[in-house]
């Protein structure tokens, strides 16, 4: 094969793998602390026999940092073909782990998304693995056919990968101090969390059951007034059909999994907050004894903003009751209702603590970082 068929291959190779680091690198830095709650993940869930890894549980955030670092870094060196000795040596140290890391992780499932794009694309652990088994051929491409001069630019090399570090450490110290620059969570501005509440018609749950069939492996769902239409057809097909399971489609119900709104009593009030016609401002707080000073000046703000402007204030968070209501008299916010709500699913709605979410008629008008409270008034309210 001809020296410029080779650097052909070994371009290609080179720009496909780093398009995957860039893009990996920049739906994670849009939102660093999403990566950190998945590395927390691991480490609670990963052992090495009675070996744990609660322990780093604290430098959670630096590693992410770190890892979204690396990888843009990786990334822009193979695509400006920087340090063309260390770079592919270093791509490789990083998909042996990754390959290795995923291939436990698709047997054991013990955490169940690897968070490697982010929220923006979601894979299972399986595709994870066959994703980085796709992107090994190109590594070993890199090697098989990289050049045999290789010409030394050491300052070019440095300044490159300085400004690649400065850029997303920069990029990724921003969004933790703020709500993420581009959010891929279901709690986006603009969605809409109700969906039947968009209909001019009022719209029907639908219950749907699933069977296999036991022969030929086929899948069939079913919607219920369907599924006894069939049953009539077929009387026997318990012998052929075996059931799998079951799902209900309810257009009035909140299109966020695992969200509810529990009083003291365990009463959900999320569909009835959520949908209510006026205005609704949700304080979360995902970590009680996290709230700093300006955290509560900004909670005690969007008390009177709300006041103010005649619309219902709510907080939401997993703190228990009683922590909750000492924390409320203490900083004069006991006359706000308090709802309680897993910790993951406020996390999924806000990376804020405390987070500030504005809501109409089941659409999100508007999420703050608690740092920028007062951006809250450059909403035109109806």
């Amino acid at each position: 094969m001809k020296d410029n068929q080779k650097n052909l291959i070994n371009t290609i190779a080179r720009y496909v793998v780093g398009a995957v680091f860039l893009f990996s690198s920049f739906v994670k830095g849009v939102d660093p602390l999403g990566t950190t709650y998945k590395i927390e993940d691991y480490l609670t869930a990963w052992s090495i026999g009675s070996f744990g890894f609660q322990w780093a549980l604290p430098f959670a955030e630096f590693m992410s940092m770190a890892l979204i670092v690396l990888e843009f870094l990786v990334g822009v060196m193979l695509i400006c073909n920087s340090f063309k000795k260390l770079t592919p040596w270093v791509l490789a140290l990083m998909m042996l782990f990754f390959t290795t890391t995923t291939f436990i992780d698709a047997l054991t499932n013990k955490v169940d998304d690897c968070g490697c794009f982010g929220d923006a694309v979601k894979l299972t652990n399986w595709q994870t693995f066959w994703k980085n088994v796709a992107l090994d051929v190109f590594v070993v491409l890199i090697f098989v056919f990289k050049p045999k001069d290789v010409k030394r630019r050491t300052e070019r090399d440095v300044l490159i990968a300085l400004f690649a570090i400065v850029i997303m450490l920069i990029f990724g110290i921003y969004n933790i101090k703020n709500e993420p620059c581009i959010d891929f969570r279901p709690w986006k501005v603009g969605n809409q969390m109700i969906p039947g509440l968009d209909s001019e018609e009022e719209l029907e749950v639908k219950s749907f059951l699933i069977y296999k069939h036991k022969a030929t492996g086929e899948v069939k769902q079913f919607e219920s007034k369907e599924f006894m239409a069939f049953v009539s057809e077929n009387p026997n097909y318990q012998e052929e059909w075996e059931f799998v399971d079951s799902r209900v489609e309810n257009p009035y119900e909140i299109s966020a999994d695992g969200f509810a709104m529990l009083d003291a009593e365990g009463e959900d009030y999320a569909t009835d907050l959520i949908g209510d016609e006026g205005y609704l401002l949700i304080m979360t707080i995902h970590h009680l004894a996290d709230v700093d000073e300006d955290g509560v000046k900004a909670m005690k703000y969007m008390k009177r903003f709300a006041m103010e402007n005649d619309m219902q204030v709510v907080i939401l968070s997993s703190a228990l009751q009683d922590d909750m209501q000492a924390f409320q008299y203490e900083n004069d916010l006991a006359d706000i209702d308090f709802y309680f709500a897993d910790e993951t699913a406020i996390k999924t709605m806000l990376r804020s603590n405390p987070g500030i979410v504005l809501i109409k008629h089941g659409r999100v008008i508007g999420k703050w970082h608690y740092r920028n409270y007062l951006s809250i008034n450059e909403i035109e309210l109806d």
